[in-house]
């Protein structure tokens, strides 16, 4: 997510793709960063949509693994959802992209948005979650993570209630 004159991108193209897998010209100087703060909302309520889906779906006694695989290869699949289901379902929250990175992204994303006259009622409401995590110690985890806030509200783990139907 590259903001700059195209000549500059065309002459340094090839020393960002040593960086990273893609570099992508997204317009002026600074839409970059807007980009990925788009990137980042993106994520976040696919996270917390995924946390909340996969909840209810444990609450209510259906498989969580079987769900996954019901539903991954229809519209509901996702690269985020291939990323993040299968270590929710193992208890991983190990540190990959953590809770207090997103924190930081998503107060980027919604003061931006405010400083345009955007409503984002969404991302402000992930912000929350992501906030009771941190109280409740858990700003280190994965972002994967944002299902432990509807666990704790449902009173059921996820990886604890497969059950063979």
């Amino acid at each position: 997510m590259v903001g700059g004159e195209e000549r500059v991108y065309a002459k340094v193209k090839d020393l960002l793709l040593t960086m990273g897998s893609s570099a992508v010209l997204v317009g002026k100087i600074g839409n970059g960063n807007v980009a990925k703060l788009v990137n980042q909302v993106v994520v976040a309520l696919n996270i917390a949509a995924v946390s909340e889906a996969f909840v209810l779906a444990s609450k209510t006694g259906v498989d969580p693994g079987k769900v996954y695989t019901a539903i991954r290869g229809g519209l509901a699949g996702s690269t985020m959802l291939d990323a993040k289901v299968p270590r929710i379902l193992k208890d991983d929250f190990q540190p990959g992209f953590r809770i207090e990175l997103h924190i930081k992204d998503l107060k980027n994303a919604i003061e931006t948005a405010h400083a345009v006259g955007v409503s984002v009622p969404l991302s402000s409401q992930v912000m929350e979650i992501m906030q009771a995590l941190k109280v409740d110690e858990r700003e280190k985890d994965n972002h994967g993570g944002l299902i432990q806030y509807y666990e704790k509200l449902a009173g059921i783990e996820v990886r604890e209630c497969a059950v063979d139907n």
